[in-house]
Parts: structure tokens; C-alpha cells; sequence
């Protein structure tokens, strides 16, 4: 008994020196609610939340795939605190008697397959989507009936802070796509694409552009199951390329537009970049590749339908192919990623490789990611 008396002081000392070893530095998140005051980050990343639910028998705060208890206090309130976290945007939710729900303090943020909350931990290189005091482009919003889906759609153009008081210029064009379970409000929420690409181009590191940030989930009418009957290819050849180059001001050829994306963006973009070289000459692939999630060696001859087993015509034919990652991205992505690199080195294919420091499948990566890629495309 004594034994189990003395393991059980241990368990509370070890316990009340992890809670002292918080920083007490807290404070309001810069994704909270205007006049909420949590959620909030500290200086070693801890995220600190807080809800009012008397009537809760048991809250949990949701973050990074671990759960951690929060405690109630007299009046009702319960307060709960994280591990630290990586630098950069994540998704959570509070946990209230096993129901996951947002909490009522962040704004809310579409991934996962739902909106829910998001949070910011700084990050050391924070600049590079941070909002400074630079000529800012416009993210519009543009509707259009897709005859492909037989549904109303919708995809974000940024356009540079030029374009409207240069009415003679023309622009290259990105195409920037999202990843699974998430939808085309993505890179202008969690990925900043706009601020970034706003600080590039005010600082001379890339070349004014647009961007195209549509819905990667398009179907075809009376689909059945989840992710059968995939037209996105279609959509964005058919209906989206012809309806930006009819509504803006873009110089519409191959060499003037470049296509990337993440994850599963990543995989949806390849394969078009490698089926309509007359459309791209510039790929970016961020987290991601065509082999997903394959890790075994892959044969040029076969894969996408021997789009890769001419080594020197795919490098006639792009000027910019792109891939990155995290150094902290777990299986498969290292592994199918590795593959992809290794059968375009015995290609002799040329590529550039960027590999994001210190993080994982997360929007932090592929912000580093955008911000590299932007100042490759469209400079030759």
C-alpha cells in the first residue's frame, strides 16, 4: 500500500511540474472572433481553450490528432490546455460529452470534411503570409453554371494589385488547387495565397500574376458513391481556362500558365499538367505527387500512360516542374514522394525540390511551399 501511495505522490508531482512548466504568456489567438479571448497560443505554442457548458459532464480539447481533459471550474466554465504545437495553421474542435463541435471562440475554417476551428502558432518565417504595407491585389469571387456537373460553382481569382490601374496589361495564370476534404475557400483562408503573393511581387521576387482557386470535388450528374464519376479535369479544361481567359485580362498560352497543387491537389494537377502540356508548362506538386499512395518503384513506360518515359521531350516541354515537402511528413507521402524523385532522376528529368523545415502535412508546408514555386514560374 505504501508503495502504491508513494507512485501515486510521484504521478501528482510529476504531473504539477509539467502544469509549472507551462509559460504563463497566453494570449488571445489571431483567429479568434473579434472580442473573444480564447482561444489562446503562448510562446512554446501551448493552446489554451475555453468554453461555458454547466451542464457538461466531460469537455476535451481536440487538437493534433490527441485529446486532452479540460477542467470545470464552480461557475460552469471549463478551461483546457495543449502539448505545444508545430508552428503554423491547425484545425480543432472541443469535445463536449463526446460530441466534436467547434469552439464558439475562433473563426471557422472549411477542412476535414467540415467547418470547423482553426488556430495560428507562430511561426518563425510568419512574413512571408503576413499582412504588411504593400500594394494588395483584389480575391474576387466568380459564380458559373458547369454544364459538365449540371451544378452552379464557384471558384476565387486573385488578381495583382496592378491589374485594375493597368488596363492594357495581360497576366500569366495560376491554377491552385486544395486538397482532400477541403474546398476551393482553402488557400485564401488557411493558406494566405493572396498576402503572399502580394509580398512577392512588392518585394521583386515574383512576377505578377493571377490566380484560379477552384473546387477540386466536380462530378458528374447522378454519381454514385463518394468520389466516383471525378470531372474535374474537365471542368477546369472545358468550362474554367475559357471563362477566365474570357473575363480577364490573361496571356492565354501554355507557356503563361502553371498549375499546382496539395495532396491530393498535388495528384489532380499532375495528371493534367501531364495530359495537356499544351495548356501548362509549369507544375507544382506540394505534398504530393500522381503515385499517391504507392511507394514502389514506378515504371515510366506505364505510369500516366508513359507521360515520363521521354525524358528530354517532358523537359522541352515544362519550364517548371516543382515538388516539395515537410521534413516531418509521415507515411506514405516520404515514401511515394521519394519514388516519384527517383524515377525522374533515372529519367534525367530536371526538377526543383524544396523541402519545408520542421513541419508536416500541414498548411504551413505548403504557404513555404506557394511562396517557393511563385518565384520560379513565368521568369524565362
Amino acid at each position: 500500500m505504501k508503495k502504491h501511495l508513494v507512485l501515486a505522490g510521484l504521478s501528482i508531482l510529476s504531473m504539477t511540474t509539467l502544469v509549472a512548466q507551462s509559460k504563463e504568456d497566453f494570449s488571445p489567438s489571431s483567429l479568434n472572433q473579434q472580442g473573444k479571448a480564447f482561444p489562446q497560443v503562448n510562446s512554446e505554442g501551448r493552446v489554451r481553450a475555453q468554453l461555458s457548458a454547466p451542464e457538461a459532464n466531460r469537455v476535451q480539447l481536440d487538437i493534433g490528432g490527441v485529446k486532452y481533459d479540460m477542467t470545470k471550474d464552480d461557475k460552469g466554465i471549463w478551461t483546457g490546455e495543449s502539448d505545444p504545437q508545430d508552428p503554423g495553421f491547425h484545425y480543432y474542435q472541443l469535445c463536449v460529452d463526446g460530441a466534436s463541435v467547434p469552439d464558439p471562440g475562433s473563426l471557422y475554417f472549411y477542412g476535414a470534411g467540415r467547418w470547423g476551428s482553426g488556430i495560428e502558432i507562430p511561426a518563425p518565417d510568419e512574413e512571408i503570409y503576413a499582412l504588411r504595407d504593400v500594394p494588395h491585389g483584389i480575391l474576387s469571387q466568380q459564380r458559373y453554371f458547369s454544364n459538365i456537373t449540371k451544378s452552379w460553382r464557384r471558384c476565387f481569382v486573385y488578381t495583382p494589385a496592378e491589374y485594375n490601374s493597368n488596363p492594357y496589361k495581360h497576366y500569366p495564370v495560376l491554377y491552385l488547387q486544395h486538397g482532400s476534404f477541403e474546398d476551393e475557400t482553402g488557400w485564401a483562408n488557411q493558406g494566405h495565397a493572396d498576402i503572399i503573393l502580394d509580398n512577392l511581387i512588392a518585394d521583386c521576387k515574383a512576377v505578377p500574376m493571377i490566380i484560379v482557386i477552384d473546387n477540386g470535388y466536380a462530378f458528374a450528374p447522378d454519381t454514385k458513391g463518394p468520389f466516383q464519376g471525378m470531372v474535374f479535369e474537365d471542368v477546369l479544361i472545358q468550362e474554367v481556362i475559357p471563362m477566365i481567359d474570357a473575363n480577364f485580362r490573361t496571356i492565354a498560352d501554355n507557356k503563361h500558365r502553371a498549375i499546382a497543387g496539395l495532396s491530393m491537389g498535388a495528384n489532380q494537377t499532375m495528371r493534367i499538367a501531364m495530359n495537356r502540356p499544351d495548356i501548362f508548362r509549369n507544375y507544382g506538386g506540394f505534398s504530393g505527387t500522381a503515385n499517391y499512395p504507392s511507394s514502389d518503384v514506378i515504371d515510366p513506360a506505364t505510369f500516366l500512360n508513359g507521360a515520363f518515359s521521354n525524358g528530354q521531350k517532358v523537359n522541352e516541354l515544362y519550364d517548371v516542374y516543382f515538388l516539395s515537402i515537410g521534413t516531418k511528413e509521415g507515411k506514405p507521402f516520404p515514401e511515394s514522394i521519394g519514388a516519384f524523385r527517383n524515377m525522374l532522376d533515372k529519367q534525367g528529368i530536371k526538377y526543383s525540390f524544396y523541402q519545408s523545415p520542421g513541419t508536416q502535412h500541414e498548411w504551413l508546408t505548403w504557404r513555404r511551399s506557394l511562396y517557393q514555386y511563385a518565384q520560379l514560374i513565368f521568369k524565362n
